[in-house]
């Protein structure tokens, strides 16, 4: 059996998965189309991954195309565990109609949950406003709105949105979830369906989007969306930039609904240089990069190499993708 990894990759778990790897092949990538096994250049032809593994070390060396490419272009592939959290990209369906099992990514989740909770803080507190009076040298006081009386809506609760909910708890926030499974949760106050999201619209101070873009889902911040929501209330999509109508949140912004938009996923990435989104006073732009704390990576390994053990005793995989996660 063979793996396909980046050789950064493999450097950082190969003395963990030693133990147990057994006759496992580990071939790494070190460059596009320049493979090697056992520290030996190798044949592309002879690369056939039952395992795939995707990481964002390889993103970021621009080799996720070829490692992808490699494993879809054999004939033997069974398994991706990949860095994503959502799989709404194309080439998701395409491995999962393949027949291969895809298991997700939840080592971003910690990250974005913190993304979440210190940019709504950082709103809800008058810090702006305390810098403004202390650059005046103007001692005046300032009252605020404490984070424990304040009404939270979570759209969407994977692994991301449990996260998000843990941290914002123990601040006594009321919380309500909005999920597909409408069941009891020990975090949230309420949880209900999609179709009654706009009802808790009008009360709540803080909507984060943390849910899967599906047909479902997209554009579901429409116009009708922002008329209900409350004025004065902090938007906050970490999710992906098509659940958000941007068109109808501009129109949103000038009766400040929302007041603020934090807006770490778009339509259309990168932002380009002369879109309004970048200037407009209400909006806090992040460059799809909430997911960069510096445990990310090691938490990413952690998760494969739990994986890669259950997949060769034939165990459960952890996060393993539904066909309808990916839209099959």
């Amino acid at each position: 059996m063979q793996a396909l990894m980046s050789a950064a990759a493999y450097e950082r778990v190969k003395d963990r998965i030693a133990p147990f790897a057994g006759d496992l092949e580990i071939v790494t990538i070190t460059d596009k189309d320049a493979y090697q096994l056992d520290g030996r250049p190798i044949d592309k032809e002879a690369v056939d991954p039952e395992i795939i593994w995707p990481t964002l070390d390889a993103y970021a060396a621009g080799l996720l195309g070829t490692i992808i490419g490699r494993g879809l272009g054999g004939t033997r592939a069974q398994w991706m565990q990949t860095f994503n959290a959502g799989l709404d990209a194309p080439i998701f369906k395409d491995v999962m109609a393949r027949g291969i099992r895809i298991s997700k990514s939840n080592a971003q989740a910690v990250p974005i949950a913190e993304y979440v909770v210190g940019q709504a803080i950082s709103l809800i507190l008058p810090i702006a406003q305390q810098l403004e009076l202390q650059a005046a040298k103007t001692w005046k006081s300032t009252p605020y709105r404490e984070v424990s009386q304040t009404r939270w809506v979570l759209v969407g609760y994977g692994s991301i949105g449990h996260e998000i909910a843990k941290r914002i708890k123990p601040f006594g926030a009321h919380l309500t979830v909005v999920r597909r499974s409408v069941a009891d949760d020990d975090l949230a106050d309420a949880v209900i369906g999609l179709d009654r999201l706009q009802e808790v619209l009008p009360e709540a101070d803080v909507v984060a989007l943390a849910p899967a873009l599906t047909d479902e889902t997209r554009n579901m911040c429409d116009a009708a969306f922002f008329k209900a929501m409350k004025p004065g209330a902090i938007l906050i999509n970490i999710g992906r930039g098509g659940l958000v109508d941007e068109d109808a949140l501009k129109v949103g912004l000038q009766t400040d609904q929302p007041a603020h938009a934090v807006l770490d996923v778009f339509q259309t990435e990168p932002l380009p240089a002369d879109y309004w989104i970048w200037s407009h006073p209400k909006v806090r732009v992040t460059a799809h990069t909430s997911n960069s704390g510096h445990g990310t990576a090691a938490r990413g390994d952690d998760l494969f190499v739990a994986n890669l053990e259950r997949f060769l005793k034939g165990q459960p995989l952890i996060n393993e993708a539904s066909p309808r996660e990916v839209g099959l």
